[in-house]
């Protein structure tokens, strides 16, 4: 049966708290955190004869102190218990949107709260222990709460309580092999970091002490709602800390839960949404009965249309409708807005697009719900596909429509990966959006871009599809489709190819540099470890991706270098090149929840931290934040290693005339990339097939537009003309040595 418990009436709103310093009372936190700084008195004779006659009651009139301008008048039909301490209250009303409510305090039950100026509180059936700032409405709600334990959605504990009530966010894996611990500001980075290296005790350990040190185990710390914010229709509203300029409109429950809001960045939630045990991040839209449970929903992103988001952490300027996500890190940029797409155990690097009848996460395939799946930066599962755990894609990964019963190990970037039943093959084609969609490609990275709605963009996160990581995956997909070839026409010519992994590689850059693309796309070619299968992996355009990956490296490398050579307007062109000084040792990098950094940086960050030397989350961002100031200085620094590695030419050996065919090179590929990326796009204006649900040319471009019109192939001539003025200017440089 339910425990009812008989409590003595004098009791309601006082000992809050029961365990406080000697000399203090058990307000003495709320003192603290109340900032508004308005000077209270008692109420006189006369004040408290009005708010008699309008029908309010008090345990204690001496308990209620008000501001020097309040008017009694303007409270009506409220039941106080407990101190509750008012503000200026004026004969005015507040209008927010399509509602406008007078100023003053009606129809309430209020315990233990403080109020700022001129708020307007209409039919709270139960108000307990809230900090109300100024110019708040709050209308028509049924319990705005706060427990002397309040956690605010953050995951520590409390003096006195177990640590069994600890909220942990069990990311990546349902096992809860990588869960962390929730708290306000926590970002991708963090989370992305504490859920790796769960070998390192020590590292582990110096996460939870970095969380608890945020945040005051003392009982009794009140919620707070900051000013202006509205609140209207809602249910539940429990132990929660709302910043300024929020609005909640009829929100079912949230319990537990920090939101984040200000002026220039306000957050929204609306009707029928529950959220439990999370944190909620600037400028979020959250609406239309979503259900969010254990979760930390980053600054800029929205969650709306039914979705539910469980054991979560959502990356800024993202997008989840509709759907169903568990257990899973996603960095900025992400969208899934289908209804029937479905993600769990995951982590995404960003720049993902889930489309519908995705199912990334039917990893109870195994003997138990250990199961993850790792997708790189710019992952695209196709329609209805179905992904088995354990499973890792590197970016730009396309999947093709349909069941992928294996685990897979994909190593290409830009790739488009498919079955063919026929054969019972997995076919891979590597470079796919390099080779055929250069326009998404280049027009994702400008749309992810256009979408940072984070008034300081810093950290910065990389949108361009040629960077570190995207460079890096380009190289080992090199060697692995250099040894590939090579053994394919070893086997083909019944030579040996018991030669190492170095030996093959060799060849097979031989045989892609010298022999044809016909010769090439003749060979059967296979790799090996992709699939857990007994089936076999076929490569396919295998030559122009080689030739395509090693153009992407060459243009990453070769900008970085006229970018460098442009700034240098009083030094020759010969002495600029000799200057540079590279250390092509260490090129690793690595993508710290959308921050790519070296991985040299990311250890040195690692180590301060089991070390002590770094000792709260904010230093652990002020390093973040030095680390993106540094950013372009160090992309460049790969680039131009990479360059050399790829070219095999030392640039501070370059002789003026190799700079000037390379300078000629770079101009051909930016007018092919630039050709490409328009070219892809005309086929939608000439591919009968797409043109046949309209009337005519003229009802199709009134739909879709004219292809001239397009501003965004308009921009990437208007850029390939400011490149060739680039370029012109160094080759007359040049020219005067």
């Amino acid at each position: 049966m339910n425990i009812i418990k008989k409590i003595s009436l004098n009791s309601l709103g006082y000992d809050f708290i029961t365990d406080f310093p000697k000399g203090k009372d058990e307000y003495y936190l709320r003192d603290k955190q109340n900032r508004s700084g308005i000077k209270y008195r008692n109420l006189t004779a006369h004040e408290i004869e009005i708010l008699v006659r309008n029908g309010n009651s008090s345990d204690n009139w001496n308990k209620i102190l008000i501001s020097d301008s309040f008017n009694p008048e303007l409270v009506k039909n409220c039941t106080f218990f407990g101190l509750n301490r008012i503000g200026n209250l004026e004969n005015i009303c507040l209008g927010f949107s399509d509602l406008i409510v007078p100023v003053g305090i009606y129809n309430s039950t209020i315990i233990s709260c403080d109020f700022g100026n001129n708020v307007s509180i209409h039919n709270v059936n139960y108000m307990s222990h809230y900090i109300i700032g100024n110019e708040v409405i709050i209308n028509n709600v049924n319990e705005l709460v706060t427990t002397n334990h309040a956690k605010f959605g953050n995951g520590i504990i409390k003096k006195g309580e177990s640590e069994d009530v600890r909220i942990w966010l069990e990311l990546c894996n349902e096992n809860t092999g990588r869960k962390v611990l929730p708290f306000v500001n926590m970002t991708a980075g963090d989370a992305y970091l504490w859920t790796r290296n769960r070998h390192d005790a020590v590292l582990q350990n110096s996460f939870i002490k970095l969380t608890e040190k945020k945040f005051d185990n003392k009982l009794g710390f009140y919620g707070k709602i900051g000013d202006r914010t509205v609140i209207k229709n809602c249910k539940i509203i429990k132990d929660v800390w709302i910043g300024t300029d929020a609005y909640l409109k009829g929100a079912n429950k949230i319990k537990n839960v920090t939101i984040n809001s200000a002026a220039e960045a306000k957050t929204q939630i609306g009707e029928g949404c529950e959220l439990v045990n999370g944190i909620v991040g600037y400028g979020c839209k959250i609406f239309y009965g979503i259900k969010a449970v254990r979760f930390v929903i980053s600054d800029y992103s929205q969650l709306k249309y039914g979705a539910r988001l469980i054991n979560s952490y959502l990356g800024e300027n993202a997008t989840i409708s509709c759907c169903e996500v568990l257990n899973s890190l996603i960095f900025p940029a992400h969208e899934q807005h289908h209804n029937n797409s479905f993600l769990c155990a995951a982590l995404l690097m960003g720049q993902s697009n889930i489309a519908a009848g995705a199912t990334i996460g039917s990893n109870h395939n195994s003997r138990g719900a250990d199961g993850e799946v790792i997708m790189g930066r710019g992952f695209w599962p196709g329609l209805c596909v179905s992904i088995k755990h354990n499973s890792q894609f590197a970016s730009f990964a396309l999947l093709n429509k349909g069941d992928y019963n294996f685990e897979l190990n994909v190593p290409f970037p830009f790739s488009l990966i498919s079955n063919d039943p026929e054969k019972d093959e997995l076919i891979i084609m590597p470079g796919y959006w390099l080779l055929y969609n250069f326009y998404a490609l280049a027009r994702n990275a400008k749309k992810y871009e256009d979408r940072d709605k984070r008034i300081k963009k810093s950290p910065i996160y990389e949108y361009e599809y040629l960077a570190p990581d995207t460079i890096n995956e380009i190289v080992t997909a090199l060697r692995i489709i250099a040894i590939s070839v090579a053994k394919a026409l070893l086997i083909k010519e019944k030579k040996d190819i018991n030669l190492t992994q170095d030996q093959l590689q060799k060849v097979g850059d031989s045989i892609l540099n010298t022999k044809t693309k016909k010769e090439i796309d003749a060979l059967t070619i296979f790799v090996d470890n992709i699939e857990n299968s007994k089936r076999k992996t076929r490569l396919i355009k295998c030559y122009d991706a080689y030739k395509m990956f090693n153009n992407m490296l060459f243009i990453y490398g070769i900008e970085a270098l006229v970018e460098l050579l442009s700034k240098q307007k009083n030094n020759t062109l010969a002495n600029a090149v000799k200057n540079i000084n590279l250390n092509t040792n260490n090129l690793k990098w690595i993508s710290v929840g959308g921050q790519l950094m070296p991985q040299k940086q990311v250890d040195l960050l690692l180590n301060q931290i089991k070390n002590e030397k770094l000792t709260d989350w904010d230093q652990v961002h002020e390093f973040y934040a030095n680390a993106s100031e540094k950013y372009v200085l160090r992309k460049n620094k790969h680039a131009l290693a990479i360059l050399e590695q790829s070219t095999n030419k030392k640039i501070n050996s370059l002789s003026l005339k190799q700079l000037g065919i390379w300078l000629a090179t770079y101009l051909e590929i930016k007018k092919d990339i630039t050709d490409r990326i328009k070219a892809t796009r005309a086929k939608d204006y000439s591919n009968e097939f797409r043109k046949m649900v309209y009337l005519n040319d003229d009802e199709m471009n009134m739909v879709i537009g004219k292809l001239d019109d397009n501003s965004f192939i308009n921009a990437q001539q208007i850029e390939l003309n400011k490149i060739t003025e680039n370029i012109y200017s160094l080759n007359q440089r040049l020219k005067l040595k």
